[in-house]
């Protein structure tokens, strides 16, 4: 399972959410992938898909229905009661994950990733996968051919990214985002909202693109692949810029299609925004935020006092080790702690998310320099550790667990 957006169970607490919903929506796609393409197509689950079905709902007068599944290992045998892999945000955000399953697929055959035995068989897989995104495109009235012909020309760009822009190479990705987010309005009958959605998705895009960019930048220099930012000369500062300002336009986008105020909106893209931003930007010295606590505005300039921090690297995943995290990984819940990662140093802890919020600020002070010593207060957090603060030196100091 791939994707950038993780929301956090805390945040869930906050907007007195059911964190149950994520997983609705998850299981959902899950089950929905299985049932129409086999269980092969179930490591195709995209988190960043799951968000097409939360905004098909929220612009629905209702509900979507619900359906109860089975016993699932990946629940601890529980049963659940899930979106219905039948309901238009379900069959969109399935085609999202087959559609882009399939490029992804794709180019780890085209780079040469992974042993030549495999290529044939990744191969077949990619086409079954677009084969499947078509038909259910279909079924849900979205023409699929030109966001299949805009992730066709991503090579064609890459190719000649030497003489373009860096807009120019997230093109593909803004158009086929677009579109999903445009749809979701089609599929709830909110015509007014399809431009305004249309706009959000389009950053959206932009934004997924470049932040695969910075998140990899090294680890692609070192491994000789295709990095747009070292392609085009443009440096970590003006990619976090141009990140920040495609967060800003969806934002404005989001609210205009009325959509900003709830809370599983907020839950599910909104704040896994803010939380993902503030994470990159700890490679350009900005601070980091943990994604329970959004209401901070700090400049995305202001430096950490201990300088700027660099991104550890991320391995890109072939099929095996996309279809081995989908066994392991999220599809036990949601992430949480923005990432599994130490909320100031973004040093990866696992085990954090056991044990819930209670321990996310330990040592936070220490880790940001500022020289306070971390309050107690009465009370714990989910995971049992006192409520702590440090008088607002980092925004992970406070969260509201």
């Amino acid at each position: 399972m791939f994707g950038m957006l993780k929301p956090c169970s805390h945040g869930a607490e906050k907007y007195g959410i059911d964190p149950a919903q994520w997983r609705a929506h998850m299981c959902g796609l899950c089950l929905g992938l299985r049932d129409r393409q086999g269980q092969l197509a179930r490591a195709a689950t995209n988190t960043d898909a799951i968000v097409l079905s939360v905004l098909t709902e929220a612009q629905l007068a209702a509900p979507m229905r619900r359906t109860t599944a089975g016993p699932c290992a990946l629940r601890g045998m529980q049963r659940a009661e899930v979106a219905a892999a039948d309901s238009p945000g379900v069959l969109l955000a399935s085609t999202a994950s087959l559609l882009l399953g399939s490029a992804k697929i794709r180019d780890h055959v085209e780079d040469r990733d992974g042993s030549v035995l495999t290529r044939r068989p990744m191969a077949r897989v990619s086409n079954r996968w677009a084969n499947g995104a078509r038909s259910q495109a279909a079924r849900i009235g979205l023409d699929i051919e030109p966001l299949v012909a805009a992730i066709s020309s991503q090579s064609e760009l890459e190719r000649n990214a030497s003489t373009g822009s860096l807009d120019a190479l997230t093109v593909p990705t803004q158009i086929c985002a677009a579109e999903f987010f445009a749809h979701t309005a089609v599929l709830a009958g909110q015509r007014d909202n399809i431009e305004p959605m249309r706009e959000a998705g389009k950053h959206f895009g932009r934004i997924a693109h470049l932040a695969d960019a910075v998140e990899d930048f090294e680890d692609d220099l070192a491994n000789g692949r295709f990095n747009p930012l070292a392609a085009t000369g443009t440096d970590l500062p003006e990619a976090y810029d141009i990140l920040r300002q495609s967060d800003s336009d969806l934002r404005r986008a989001v609210a205009a299609a009325e959509l900003a105020d709830i809370p599983t909106v907020r839950w599910i893209l909104l704040d896994p925004l803010t939380a993902l931003m503030r994470r990159l930007g700890t490679g350009v010295g900005a601070p980091i935020a943990h994604v329970c606590n959004t209401s901070h505005d700090h400049s995305a300039h202001s430096h950490h006092p201990g300088g700027p921090r660099r991104l550890p690297p991320r391995p890109r995943p072939g099929l095996a080790e996309s279809i081995g995290l989908l066994v392991g990984g999220y599809c036990t819940g949601y992430a949480c702690c923005a990432d599994h990662r130490r909320p100031c140093s973004g040093e990866p802890k696992p085990a954090w998310w056991k044990g819930g919020c209670g321990n996310c600020c330990r040592d936070c002070c220490a880790d940001c320099g500022c020289g306070k010593k971390r309050k107690k207060k009465k009370g714990s957090g989910n995971g049992g550790g006192p409520e702590c603060g440090c008088d607002g030196c980092c925004d992970c100091c406070d969260c509201s667990c």
